[in-house]
């Protein structure tokens, strides 16, 4: 059974720390692009940033210098270091699983994990 799971999701203040996980399990996960994707309420779903097989990531503008994505092959899981959370931040946040970071440009993946929130608020 193909899964991915989110962790590390919670609530913090302005400007502190959180590190979101995504434990993959199922498939040959060296095998997969990974990206992060949040939706926050009354909003559409925002690709947050991807990461190739090799280990290079790209971000959007609004998490460049914030945010870092990274991925542990051997553990099988990815992760997301998100520093000076701000408001704006606040969403669910999912991970994919895909054929390439390009897929998720038009927001396709082969996997979705369910999601964590992540809420930033005083």
């Amino acid at each position: 059974e193909v899964q991915l799971v989110e962790s590390g999701g919670g609530l913090v203040q302005p400007g502190g720390s959180l590190r979101l996980s995504c434990a993959a399990s199922g498939f040959t996960f060296d095998d997969y692009a990974m990206s992060w994707v949040r939706q926050a309420p009354g909003k559409q779903r925002e690709l947050v940033g991807t990461i190739t097989t090799g280990g290079t990531a790209r971000y959007v503008d609004s998490v460049k210098g914030r945010f870092t994505i990274s991925r542990d092959n051997a553990k099988n899981t990815m992760y997301l270091q998100m520093n000076t959370l701000e408001p704006e931040d606040t969403a669910v946040y999912y991970c994919a699983a895909g054929p390439a970071v390009s897929a998720f440009d038009y927001g396709l993946a082969n996997y979705w994990g369910q999601g964590t929130q992540v809420t930033v608020s005083r």
